[in-house]
């Protein structure tokens, strides 16, 4: 939580085309900040510029370019920036970071995010543990849906995977039967998440489900991980633009 006084501005130049797994850099930049418990962050789009591959790009209506200049921006204490660096720079690929020595005259209201610590992501074999977690398709969090929400707080937290299921029958605490009908959309189905990883990681990510899940059930088990792989996956890394 920001104060005033003394702080750092983080400034980082990502191109608009690049992508990581396939999500655009900017957005995964945004995630991994906004669950850090950052106070702020704010996107700015180039309409011009070059970067280390000294390619001019412009916007036209002409040519409508996805290599222009992103510059994501926000303000944080010394202390919390030092413990994201790492992060951002694997996260800003071949982008800059620049960082400005600034004061904050008048802070933001204070939020009420709890700061998770970073945990760096491991290979995992043997024991591990698996989390579930039974919320309702309508529950929200900050105005989106909660399933949305709790999956992206994963990815941006390195849990190694998860599934989120669609339930077609079934009641929780408040004995209502919710059903899945073909001829009657309903908006309250149950919905599970499903994620596994080691003890640490997931005990770790605990506080900010307990934080975000304010209806539901959260349970862990002991499981055995017989084979976890993945297809190579192309990161398209664009450059980062002044």
């Amino acid at each position: 939580m920001l104060s005033a006084g003394k702080a750092v501005k983080v400034i980082i130049y990502v191109s608009e085309g690049s992508t990581q797994h396939g999500i655009p850099t900017y957005s995964r930049i945004l995630d991994f900040l906004f669950f850090r418990g950052v106070s702020g962050a704010t996107v700015l789009k180039g309409i011009a510029g070059f970067g280390a591959d000294r390619h001019m790009h412009s916007s036209s209506f002409v040519e409508i370019s996805d290599h222009l200049p992103l510059k994501i921006e926000f303000i944080e204490s010394r202390e919390k920036v030092n413990e994201l660096l790492g992060k951002l720079e694997d996260l800003a690929g071949s982008g800059m970071i620049e960082i400005q020595e600034t004061m904050v005259a008048k802070p933001a209201q204070p939020s009420k995010a709890k700061k998770v610590r970073p945990a760096a992501h491991q290979k995992i074999e043997g024991n591990a543990r698996l989390m579930r977690i039974y919320i309702g398709e309508s529950d929200r969090w900050k105005g989106r849906p909660l399933y949305q929400a709790l999956v992206e707080a994963m990815r941006a937290n390195d849990v190694a995977g998860v599934t989120v299921y669609k339930g077609i029958l079934g009641y929780g605490a408040h004995r209502r039967i919710h059903k899945d009908k073909p001829l009657q959309l309903s908006h309250d189905c149950s919905i599970m998440l499903s994620a596994v990883d080691t003890e640490e990681k997931l005990r770790a990510f605990l506080p900010l489900v307990e934080q975000m899940v304010e209806e539901g059930l959260v349970v862990l088990s002991d499981v055995e991980i017989i084979k976890y792989s993945h297809r190579p996956i192309e990161v398209d890394s664009g450059d980062g633009m002044a």
